[in-house]
């Protein structure tokens, strides 16, 4: 009986030995020794976004990933460097100007179309019933008192996007095109935290407020709000609103906005596998709602967001790798 007893143990340690090994023989190897690091844009989608890339290289593709804290133009800069070797979200319409000097140097890569974003001047539908006459972002001229800024009441202020986000830079010169400047502030808050802060609290009391913002974001989505009229769109004249030194900036619509990930170029050609995988990144835009909509209800950080979309949009994220680097990620849900 002990001989048959011992003759199982030995036999189910052999065989989860041979698990073991198999499990060990099947681990992947990154093809990349270094560190992949990721432009951390704090915006919620990219992090997002980032973070389920993250995922799939560590857990799919054996790679070790970081995520380096910046902004949209210092992202690029040091794409280019090699500081950075990938850049989830690019919106190109925000920075077409320094993309375009970015992608001439030969230096950046641009891959995976993710989406189709949106951008807008925006009030509360509360505000657009109060003053009915306020259709057009021009209209605003006439009811600088009604957005007073509370730290110079002698203007009113038009909530933009945090210093270093080239969005500020478009609503600032955008300001100027629409003769707004001498009016209005176009305020900077601290941080795209600060940016969603400042919104929410203005909308739950009601308080009249006009501002920049994008989609697909939660507080779009969320809240019931009216679009500002521009302009006409026209690429010239959009072209020189994303630079610091337009000189005679025109107003005119927002386009849609092409968003896109970019890739250093060294390490595409060092890493040919990841590189494809990058390519194939894309998301439909209902899909990008749903997980920043569960991301605002549930209160999650991007990471745990990121695994709710790992464990949930299967039939999305498993298009953009082989079968057996799917298997893998699964298996480590």
């Amino acid at each position: 009986m002990k001989t048959k007893v011992l003759s199982a143990v030995f036999i189910a340690s052999a065989s989860l030995g041979l698990a073991r090994a198999a499990v060990a023989a099947d681990a992947p190897t990154c093809e990349v020794e270094e560190t992949v690091k990721f432009g951390g844009m704090n915006w919620e989608s990219n992090l997002i976004l980032a973070d389920v890339e993250r995922y799939i290289l560590e857990k799919g593709y054996g790679c070790k990933t970081e995520m380096v804290p910046t902004e949209t133009l210092t992202a690029l800069a040091a794409l280019e460097r090699d500081d950075l070797q990938v850049n989830t979200e690019i919106w190109l319409n925000s920075i077409s100007d320094a993309w375009a000097q970015a992608e001439k140097s030969g230096k950046v890569k641009r891959v995976g179309e993710l989406y189709t974003g949106k951008e807008g001047w925006y009030i509360p539908k509360y505000t657009a019933e109060k003053f009915p006459d306020l259709k057009s972002a021009a209209d605003l001229a006439r009811h600088k008192d009604d957005f007073a800024d509370p730290e110079n009441p002698d203007k009113g202020r038009i909530y933009g996007c945090p210093a270093g986000w080239n969005c500020q830079l478009v609503a600032t010169n955008l300001a100027k095109g629409l003769k707004l400047d001498k009016d209005f502030e176009v305020y900077a808050p601290g941080t795209g935290a600060a940016q969603k802060a400042s919104l929410m609290s203005s909308y739950k009391r009601k308080k009249d407020i006009v501002f920049y913002y994008w989609e697909p974001t939660p507080l779009i989505s969320t809240l019931e709000l009216v679009r500002l009229q521009m302009p006409p769109y026209d690429k010239e004249k959009q072209l020189c609103l994303t630079r610091e030194d337009c000189a005679d900036p025109q107003a005119v619509d927002y386009p849609d906005n092409p968003v896109f990930t970019a890739l250093n170029t060294r390490f595409t050609q060092d890493a040919p596998t990841l590189t494809q995988f990058f390519s194939k990144v894309t998301v439909p835009f209902e899909v990008v709602n749903k997980t920043l909509a569960h991301m605002e209800e549930s209160g999650d950080d991007t990471s745990d967001v990121a695994q709710w979309f790992l464990k949930n949009q299967q039939d999305v994220w498993s298009k953009w790798v082989p079968t057996e680097v799917a298997d893998r990620v699964k298996a480590s849900l």
